[in-house]
């Protein structure tokens, strides 16, 4: 009541002041009216001006905390666009490399051609690495694993073709049938690949290819391509695989993996 003897108190002492425009004096007795009518309002729900002060200051509160809110949401947003702008440059840059590797891939293919058509060489991907097959009976006499003339002549084309490649890594790997050997020179079949997988990488140095380029490893009969059941399975076992090796590039970005 206190405010609003206040408020009446300065519009009778607008009306009275004879400086006062007649505008001016109807807009004075317009606000008091409407205080008049809030006033009103809140005593008839039992309110103060008090009350209507708190209440708009918890309505200021909860759009405060609301606001909050959507500043988080939006920040978490923002952070997951970037890592998306992350992952898409990520699988751009992948993208990239494997055309890359793949012009590579079908340009060697094109150049062994010529030994696929004839049937010393087969070109094919295997675990994600593509692999250059060399029937063992094409490379080496039976129980082995000195190259034989035919053998010689084969890996002899197959390097001229590698080395044009020769800034890329092969690994030499020789494969068995299921077939026990044990004689005085190979015990079993670990050594007999190995021996053989070694005796295509030393000739491979021999006619010009890099040497820190090459490796040799021998899988006896633990990696077989057929069944063994019969002799024509066991012979697509018995064979030499050059590997060639990915680069580093071509390999999955690690750099995020805990």
């Amino acid at each position: 009541m206190r405010t609003m003897r206040t408020i009446l108190l300065a519009t009778l002492l607008v009306a009275g002041s004879g400086c006062v425009k007649k505008s001016t004096y109807e807009a004075a007795m317009a606000d008091n009216h409407k205080l008049h009518a809030d006033l009103d309002a809140a005593n008839a729900h039992g309110k103060t001006l008090d009350d209507k002060l708190k209440e708009l200051q918890d309505q200021l509160s909860q759009l405060d905390t609301a606001s909050k809110s959507k500043e988080d949401e939006l920040g978490k947003v923002r952070g997951e666009k970037d890592a998306s702008d992350k992952e898409l440059a990520d699988l751009r840059r992948q993208k990239e490399a494997t055309e890359k590797r793949l012009a590579q891939y079908k340009a060697m293919q094109d150049k062994f051609r010529a030994l696929v058509d004839t049937g010393k060489l087969q070109v094919a991907f295997r675990n994600g690495q593509m692999t250059l097959k060399l029937p063992s009976g094409i490379l080496f006499p039976s129980g082995s694993a000195d190259l034989s003339k035919g053998g010689e002549q084969a890996i002899t084309d197959v390097t001229n073709i590698l080395a044009q490649f020769q800034d890329r890594r092969f690994v030499v790997a020789g494969h068995t049938d299921n077939q026990p050997i044990r004689t005085v020179q190979f015990k079993n079949n670990w050594y007999l690949s190995t021996a053989r997988a070694n005796s295509v990488v030393q000739f491979m140095i021999k006619a010009g290819f890099p040497a820190k380029n090459l490796a040799a490893a021998g899988y006896a009969e633990f990696d077989p391509v057929a069944s063994n059941d019969t002799e024509q399975s066991r012979e697509q076992n018995r064979r030499i695989e050059i590997i060639l090796v990915p680069n580093l590039e071509e390999l999955p970005n690690m750099a995020d993996t805990p």
